[in-house]
């Protein structure tokens, strides 16, 4: 069927993955596939308190992560490129919710690991200028550093390949 998986597989990948099965059962938010119809899962919908703390949570961890160098940063980006490769095939299958075929979502992830490869190399080119002072003996410099925590809202047709080209460039180079 021109690479269309099942939605009966979603379990079964699901658990390859490791997901514990009462994140996509018990949650009182449907998720469709817009290709059938059909029920992919059931999940746990986030209210306005959940959705502080985990933004209360990223601006704490921002502020360890922000006094790593960019090389560790790239190398831990480096690092997700590698885990991304390895479950390449399971995490291609991102296009059951979104309806598309099978080798769509497979270039999904394959734009995830790519983005990673980019924002590795620009971890080691954080150049920055150095500007001329009219004060003796002084110097003025721009540099970059993280930006801090951020969201992405990203379209159901391009579930993870966008994320990736904000999120990935962003915690290793930004301005």
């Amino acid at each position: 069927m021109f690479g269309v998986v099942p939605i009966g597989w979603t379990d079964s990948i699901l658990q390859h993955l490791g997901v514990d099965r009462r994140v996509y059962r018990e949650g009182t938010r449907i998720a469709r596939s817009p290709a059938t119809g059909e029920t992919i899962a059931n999940v746990h919908g986030a209210d306005t308190a959940a959705i502080g703390n985990a933004i209360d949570d990223a601006a704490q961890a921002f502020k360890t992560w922000r006094l790593a160098p960019a090389p560790r940063r790239g190398e831990l980006v480096r690092l997700l490129g590698e885990e991304l490769r390895a479950a390449k095939e399971e995490l291609g299958l991102v296009m059951i919710e979104a309806g598309k075929i099978a080798s769509e979502g497979r270039g999904e992830v394959q734009e995830m690991i790519d983005i990673c490869d980019f924002a590795v190399g620009l971890s080691r080119q954080l150049y920055g200028l150095t500007i001329a002072s009219e004060r003796p003996a002084h110097r003025m410099m721009k540099q970059w550093h993280p930006l801090g925590p951020i969201g992405v809202i990203t379209t159901f047709n391009f579930p993870v390949a966008v994320w990736a080209w904000n999120a990935a460039t962003l915690k290793t180079i930004t301005y």
